[in-house]
């Protein structure tokens, strides 16, 4: 199994950028079934959940990312991503993707994996 993210880089405040994960080596219908979501972590602090999409495709975002941030899945592409809007410098950390199989609730607790991506940097400038 292998999430692979990318789409980070360096933005000013204000900003947008979309973050994308590519799911391979899972079954078509692991991935329908599937509970997937983005995590950050910035120096010096614990990894956090940002947004989380389970297989009745209803998400949950954290305070800080709601109405900024978008989760969503493309089930042909076996991609998940993350619209990020309205960026700023507190948002800067290395963004995870995580992802396992269930079909019941879908929250933060995901960030037990099993799955993990390798990260993809992101940083909000001034």
């Amino acid at each position: 199994v292998q999430l692979v993210e990318s789409g980070g880089g360096s933005v000013q405040a204000g900003g947008s950028l979309r973050l994308s994960c590519a799911v391979s080596g899972l079954s078509i219908n692991w991935y329908f079934m599937s509970c997937m979501g983005w995590f950050r972590q910035a120096p010096g602090k614990e990894r956090e959940g940002v947004a989380t999409i389970g297989s009745s495709d209803s998400p949950i975002y954290a305070e800080s990312a709601k109405g900024r941030f978008t989760i969503s899945k493309d089930n042909t592409k076996h991609t998940l991503y993350l619209q990020m809007n309205s960026l700023k410098t507190e948002d800067t950390a290395m963004y995870y993707c995580a992802a396992r199989l269930t079909t019941g609730y879908c929250g933060f607790d995901l960030i037990s994996g099993p799955y993990w991506g390798q990260g993809t940097q992101v940083t909000v400038s001034s």
